[in-house]
């Protein structure tokens, strides 16, 4: 009977501990494992994301993901977004947050911006060779809080 309580105990340790690198307070977490090297291209240098093997992992996989969504009015559609880990004065594009800390999102169904955070969950797919595009793309997704 010992025997079988602590093989549960491992299991659930185990496969407790990997749920919980998924959850939406740790994938942000986990993408922040990233490195650049220096590219070129027809318009010059530009920096190529060298993704970890923990983010590597995650590629192709259903991952929830919180933060803001960034107003990019007249740029994108609302099934379109770009969402920030960081709120938007510190964010990205607006202050002192490096590209791993934004991801685009593709949803299914359209939403309304709101200022407020929001979760949304969806297969990560990353992207180190169009430069026209963010690195980490989430797709088929949905929002799960506004």
């Amino acid at each position: 009977m010992e025997l079988k309580r602590i093989v549960f105990v491992l299991s659930f340790a185990l496969f407790g501990n990997w749920a919980f690198s998924q959850t939406a307070q740790n994938v942000w977490r986990d993408l922040s494992d990233v490195t650049y090297k220096i590219g070129q291209d027809e318009f010059g240098e530009l920096y190529i994301p060298v993704f970890s093997d923990k983010i590597k992992k995650l590629e192709g996989k259903v991952v929830e993901a919180d933060g803001f969504i960034i107003p990019f009015e007249g740029m994108f559609k609302p099934e379109h977004i770009i969402l920030s880990s960081l709120p938007l004065a510190e964010c990205f594009f607006c202050g002192s947050g490096g590209p791993e800390t934004v991801m685009e999102v593709m949803l299914k169904n359209p939403i309304k911006y709101t200022s407020k955070r929001v979760k949304v969950r969806g297969k990560l797919t990353l992207n180190d060779k169009d430069p026209e595009k963010l690195m980490y793309i989430l797709k088929d997704a949905e929002l799960l809080t506004n």
